[in-house]
Parts: C-alpha cells; structure tokens; sequence
C-alpha cells in the first residue's frame, strides 16, 4: 500500500498495525471472519465511484451498463447457492436488511416476535434500545431456563396467544440447532410471516452443515460476512410473492444508492461458497468448536446449553462471578485471545456488565487451525478466566499464542 503510505502516513500505519494484531492474536469473535484477497480487490474496485439508484436495467442514473451486469451476476449466484425463487444483494449491512423487512410487512406500531437479547437473538429483534423495538411492538420469547434450549411449544403458545405478524428465527449467542420448519409451521398456523435471520450460520447452511430455511420460509436475510467469509454486508432472500415489497422496502424504502463494489465483492464470495474448500472449512469450523467446546469443559468451565452444534460457544461466568465478563473479556485479550462479553439466558446484570463470553473458531478454521489447537486454546482460555488479574500469567501466554499464530498465517 505504498500510494496510500505516501497519502496519509498516520491511516497507513494504524492499518498496518491492525493487520498486525490480526496475524499475532487469536481472532475468536464468531461475527467476524477473514476474507479472500479477490474480495477485498473487489471492495477497493473503481465500482465504489458509481451511483446506481434503483435497480438492473431499471436505474435512476446514467452509465451503468457494467454494474448491472455485477448485480445481476451476485443476485443470480445468490439465488443458485441458497436455493431461492428472490434476492435483493442491495442491504448495506443486517440490522438496516432486517428493518427494511420489518418495514415491508409491517405498520408502526404492529407486532412481531423475536428471540430475547439475552437469550441470544439479535438487537433488530425487538431490542428495546432499537429501532425495531420502538417502531413495532416487539414481543419477545426467551429460551428454556432449565435446559436453555428453545422450547417450541412455548414458542407457538407465544405465538397462539399475541398473533404477531412477524415471526423472527435467528441466533447471535445460541450455540444449537435451529429448526426453521417448525417455525415456519407456527407462522402459517397464525397467518404469520416467518422471517429467518440467518447472519451466523450461512456459511454453514450453503455448505450442508446446519439445516437450511429454504425454500419453504417466507423471507431470508443473512449478512455476507461472518462464516460466509464476503464482505461486510447483507442480502435478503424470499419467495416470488414478496419480491416487490421486499424490493420497494429495501429501495426507495431504507436505502439510497447500493455499493457496487460490495455487491461484487458479494458475488465472488457467492462463487468461492460453491467450492468443496469452503465446505471443508465448514465442517471443519464445527468441529473445532465441539473440540474447543469439550477442552473447555474439561477444564471446568461452565457452558450454555453445555456445548455447541454449531460455530459458537457462550461461556456461562456466572460461577466466577455475576457481571463479570467484560472484565474476563479484558483479561484474555491481554493474554492475545480476542473475544467479546456477552449477557447469558436469564443474566442477573445488566447488558453493559454481562455474565458471559461469546467466542467462535471462523477465523481460527479460515487460518487451517484444528482439533489440537482448540485443545490448546481451550486451555489458555481456561487458565486466564480462573486468573484473570495475574498479568505475568497473561503475558506468558500472549507470547505462546503468537508462536501458534506465526504457525498458521492469514489467509
């Protein structure tokens, strides 16, 4: 990046030094993941200097005969990999694809249901603090506090009971299996739209490894990141009935002109999702999360639900204490294992002070690690949240997670 050194020296060195961290931590948020060089040429593409208002062969500006051509490539290939009769590549990113549906279906003020923050939906599905909580009337269900597994009986009673005109299925921190038949069932039983957020677990879906949404559900949004491995963004996907709301929704209704340049970004990693790499790295990302998932539990850390199905682990703190896992998360960042706190089902503190600790093997399965290294992993990971205060502890262990990462380096 010598042109960009040579513009701006101060941007050119933070991102030289996040490129650093990136190769010498172990990146374990599930949301993010590491792309391919194609896709991120495509996003840095002369196709972000172009306005294309509206969409293929039906745009409010001149000059765009060759971005049409990428959309209606990156909406085909979408079509083709998910299995579905509409997409709209367009979304900028999830929460605003997710509003853009909520608004094609619903009026301000009408309801629709959402898994709870805390039991790991989504802020866009029902949040209080967000839109979608203050435009429509968000009725949340929660997960079993028990067995902190979806009930589904519950669910419909919910359902049976409030008569929503939305029913969202989705996971941000829900580390099993979703049965998105049984959900599009409820919808149908109450007249109800069943909307699948699938942002976690397309990557894992397009590759045969969780259970797919289509093409029998009603509406589809998932972002293009995460295990999908594209660039930041989203698409929405949905039967042939609803095209037209969803098309009006997400333009003129929520956004302006789309980013090309991402859209083809989007394509590309439409194209790279259909290879029998991408769907190695899918299985695999599961079972580094089981191996990850057991060596934890080996060590006596308590998980939620007591394991995972899927790409993701939430570490259930409340044994080391109630609201501590921001602290925790701090702890094993010095120690270069980058997590996120997250609140557990039933959290007894509050949102900015959480009980638990989301973490993912994506990126660690997209950098060829395996079930040995989660071993080892597991128990650095262990060792810092029973001491998360002794530095020189942290410290020894930073320095053996850069030699593991020196082992396997970014893509």
């Amino acid at each position: 990046m010598h042109i960009l050194e040579e513009a701006d020296d101060i941007i050119y060195q933070l991102i030289e030094k996040e490129a650093a961290r990136q190769q010498h931590v172990l990146n374990m948020i599930p949301s993010e993941n590491y792309t391919s060089k194609a896709v991120r040429e495509a996003c840095g593409s002369v196709l972000m200097h172009k306005y294309s208002e509206g969409y293929p062969t039906r745009r409010y500006y001149q000059g765009n005969e060759f971005v049409d051509s990428v959309e209606q490539i990156a909406i085909q290939r979408a079509k083709e990999l998910f299995g579905a009769e509409h997409a709209n590549v367009q979304p900028y990113s999830g929460s605003p694809a997710n509003l853009a549906i909520l608004h094609a279906f619903l009026k301000p003020g009408e309801s629709f249901m959402g898994l709870d923050l805390a039991s790991g939906g989504h802020l866009t599905h029902g949040s209080p603090v967000n839109a979608s909580g203050t435009l429509y009337k968000a009725i949340p269900y929660s997960l079993h506090r028990e067995t902190q597994l979806l009930d589904m009986q519950h669910v419909r009673s919910i359902a049976l009971e409030h008569k929503p005109k939305i029913i969202i299925s989705g996971l941000t921190a829900y580390p099993r299996t979703l049965n998105f038949r049984v959900f599009q069932d409820i919808a149908e039983e109450i007249g109800a739209i069943h909307l699948a957020d699938i942002s976690h677990i397309a990557g894992l879906i397009v590759a045969g490894v969780h259970p797919s949404p289509l093409p029998f559900t009603d509406v589809v949004m998932t972002t293009t990141h995460k295990t999908l491995r594209g660039p930041r963004g989203a698409i929405i996907l949905c039967k042939e009935k609803y095209a037209k709301q969803i098309d009006k929704s997400v333009f003129p209704g929520m956004q302006g002109g789309p980013h090309e340049n991402v859209i083809a970004a989007k394509a590309i990693a439409f194209k790279e999702a259909t290879t029998s790499a991408f769907r190695d790295y899918a299985h695999q990302t599961i079972k580094n999360a089981q191996a990850l998932a057991n060596a934890l539990i080996a060590e006596g850390v308590s998980l939620i639900t007591g394991g995972t199905d899927n790409h993701l682990i939430l570490i259930d703190a409340r044994p080391l204490g109630i609201g501590r896992g921001k602290e925790l998360a701090i702890a094993l960042e010095s120690a270069g294992i980058c997590v996120n706190a997250n609140s557990v089902p039933y959290d007894p503190s509050p949102p900015m002070k959480p009980s638990g600790i989301r973490i993912g093997t994506p990126i660690l399965t997209t950098r060829d690690m395996r079930e040995p290294e989660m071993q080892q992993v597991g128990r650095w990971i262990a060792q810092v949240l029973k001491n998360p205060t002794n530095s020189e502890l942290h410290l020894s262990i930073k320095s053996e997670v850069r030699a593991l990462c020196e082992r396997f380096p970014l893509p």
